[in-house]
């Protein structure tokens, strides 16, 4: 399977890539022993059916990127070097998690040692970021511009994170160094015509893809929306 799958544009192209990085399920079939048998069937930290929302943009030209396998066997937002995003106290998932969000273990038995760690990161990781660059770099050939649009979801309530309730979206930027100020203006202009509740770059403000991406200066603009799975899923019938 490859690392990566891009869902080419239909319409009128568009310099905007969004990035998917944690809708799959998929375990390698070489790695599902190792993991509990409960978690195969149902990871529940998974950005659930994700990709299904966004699967209107390539008639409006834009280019799509996903993640084929679950974020259990490599985390494609978090740091390969295992540098935390945030020092707030909140549980930090790995490169290659070894709990829950609610600080579960994942595996049977010891989770994957430094070399392991090492070759899911060349084997899964490298190629979907250096695609997202790829991709990048030929919209700033083209375009001079280049936007990359991160997309996840989250439970609304993660008590390893946040006590209270998470905002129904959140947008971040960084705290303004991945994107421009007129992009994240446009995208809270757009958020606040509903009546969700939204928040900017308040508990989430992008992950390693945003921030590892996000260059205004050289035109490459980064945003990360998180929402809340209750906005789209019923959670009582899954």
């Amino acid at each position: 399977m490859d690392p990566f799958e891009i869902v080419q544009p239909l319409g009128t192209f568009v310099p905007i890539l969004i990035s998917i990085p944690h809708s799959s399920t998929h375990f390698p079939s070489e790695l599902e022993f190792y993991y509990h048998r409960e978690l195969i069937s149902n990871p529940d930290d998974t950005d659930w059916y994700v990709d299904w929302l966004y699967d209107f943009v390539p008639d409006i030209g834009i280019t799509t990127i996903k993640a084929p396998h679950s974020r259990f066997v490599v985390d494609l937002n978090r740091n390969p070097d295992d540098e935390p995003l945030y020092d707030d106290g909140r549980l930090i998932t790995s490169v290659c998690p070894s709990t829950t969000f609610e600080g579960e273990p994942v595996y049977k038995y010891d989770p994957p040692d430094s070399l392991e760690i090492k070759r899911r990161v060349d084997l899964y990781f490298k190629p979907y970021h250096d695609q997202i660059r790829k991709i990048l770099d030929g919209f700033l050939r083209n375009f001079g511009i280049a936007l990359l649009f991160d997309a996840h979801s989250i439970r609304q309530e993660v008590k390893s994170i946040h006590q209270e309730a998470f905002p129904d979206f959140i947008l971040g930027d960084n705290k303004g160094e991945s994107a421009g100020k007129d992009f994240s203006r446009a995208a809270m202009r757009v958020l606040s015509t509903s009546d969700y509740s939204i928040a900017h770059n308040y508990l989430f403000r992008g992950g390693y893809i945003t921030r590892s991406f996000g260059n205004p200066e050289k035109g490459i603009h980064a945003l990360q929306l998180e929402m809340t799975k209750i906005n789209y899923m019923d959670w009582r019938e899954r």
